[in-house]
């Protein structure tokens, strides 16, 4: 009966991303305010390719204080730079051009969250960096308090805010040990009265062994030792799905969600099996990346078009995929190994975000 389940999930999966178009955003409603003609119509800002320009990066990584150190691959050693001076060129239009200023006043007064895993704070990051360096004089103030981090533009009275949370649904600490609970979301008081939430969850899915962070699964009070990823990571997002139907007001929150950020630890995904992201100087140039779409993706999308609020999908996945020179790799700080999952600042989070821009201005 198991396999049944899984098997039929898995085809209803599989059938749902054949029958989505790539230029249809389902999940974003008619009701938003945000530029959904320009995705449906003749514009899709996620289809494109990578580009030399010369007048990139967005800021200098030097003159930024926000950068963490796993990120900040220039300021430890690492030795080209050609990466950072790739635009993202959608096939047919262009990105508006990221504007700090319009940005910091359109947003002025208001809060901005990000809400999930490190590559939230990738991307919290990168865009408090790209503001700052528009307005180095102003006053900042960061703090880390009670879980939550923050940046604040005095002068704009504008709060950038990150809540680290891996899976967006709980995970708790209890006598039988630490319990990831598939229906539960009692860290989401902490996400009310925002302007701007841009939520983000995989990548601690799929992690086993020493590096999973819990022991147990539950959902309805009934305790697993495991399950299928995809179809937990399905039953998490839809829990974070029914908390954005049951408490958020669109007139009032804007909501986004960060597509799949992908990993470059095997060259087999884009047929160089010998090698990984350590070794990579450039972009992927092709059309269609070898590796293919990850299911994940087909997750995320199949949860968004049930949703009933407005949710704007940052489709990053594709135009990450291509850039597998962009992490950290052995340039990441006191940390060791090879980081082929995160990515260097300035870089690639900074394109996530002037695609938030485009969202929000263009």
């Amino acid at each position: 009966m198991g396999f049944l389940f899984h098997a039929l999930f898995f085809l209803s999966l599989f059938l749902f991303s054949h029958q989505t178009k790539a230029e249809e955003f389902d999940s974003f409603s008619n009701t938003s305010n945000l530029s959904a003609r320009k995705l449906a119509g003749q514009c899709n800002w996620f289809r494109g390719k990578w580009a030399y320009d010369a007048s990139y990066p967005l800021y200098n990584p030097s003159t930024c204080r926000f950068i963490d150190p796993q990120f900040n691959c220039q300021k430890y050693g690492r030795p080209d730079k050609l990466y950072l001076k790739y635009r993202w060129q959608p096939f047919s239009c262009s990105l508006p051009r990221f504007n700090a200023l319009n940005f910091l006043e359109k947003w002025r007064g208001k809060k901005i969250m990000f809400v999930g895993d490190s590559l939230s704070l990738n991307q919290w990051e990168s865009l408090a960096c790209m503001l700052h360096a528009w307005v180095p004089k102003s006053k900042t103030t960061f703090i880390r308090k009670n879980g939550i981090s923050s940046v604040i533009f005095e002068e704009y009275r504008l709060m950038l805010l990150l809540y680290r949370t891996p899976y967006l649904v709980d995970l708790d600490y209890e006598k039988i040990g630490r319990v990831l609970k598939l229906d539960s979301i009692k860290s989401g008081n902490a996400w009310r009265g925002m302007d701007m939430l841009i939520f983000n969850t995989w990548h601690w899915w799929t992690h086993t062994g020493k590096s999973q962070p819990w022991d147990y699964l539950q959902e309805r009070n009934k305790l697993y030792k495991d399950m299928n990823r995809m179809i937990a990571y399905y039953k998490g997002l839809t829990t974070w799905a029914r908390w954005v139907n049951f408490n958020v007001n669109p007139i009032k929150t804007k909501v986004f969600f960060l597509g799949i950020s992908p990993v470059h630890y095997e060259g087999r995904d884009w047929n160089q099996p010998s090698k990984s992201c350590s070794s990579e100087r450039q972009p992927f140039f092709g059309l269609k990346y070898p590796a293919g779409t990850p299911m994940a993706w087909v997750v995320v999308k199949k949860v968004l078009s049930r949703i009933k609020k407005p949710v704007y999908f940052l489709d990053v996945t594709t135009l990450s995929q291509y850039r597998k020179d962009a992490h950290p790799s052995a340039y990441s700080g006191d940390h060791s190994g090879t980081d082929c999952s995160h990515w260097c600042l300035p870089g690639l989070p900074d394109t996530w975000n002037e695609l938030l821009y485009a969202a929000l201005f263009g």
